[in-house]
């Protein structure tokens, strides 16, 4: 992966962490973190569909909804966390 790849990754799961914190309300963490949660949603996502044989496109619309579905699923199993161990 190269350094130009990276930050595009980085940028589409910033954008996916925002959208994320906007659709899963209550789980959010405020804007900085939802955006390191869009990143790592982001790689999520995207093995997510790997694994599961889904392709939703190229381009970057569907690498923003790929990213954003691997950032709500990781918002919820956070969500889920932490409402466990209150």
């Amino acid at each position: 992966m190269t350094l130009e790849g990276i930050i595009i990754i980085c940028l589409i799961g910033g954008i996916a962490g925002w959208l994320a914190g906007i659709l899963v309300k209550g789980y959010g963490f405020g804007i900085v973190a939802n955006i390191v949660v869009g990143i790592i949603g982001a790689f999520v996502g995207s093995w997510l569909f790997t694994q599961l044989g889904i392709s939703i496109g190229g381009g970057i619309l569907g690498a923003i909804i790929v990213a954003t579905i691997g950032a709500v699923v990781l918002l919820l199993i956070i969500g889920v966390i932490r409402k466990a161990t209150k």
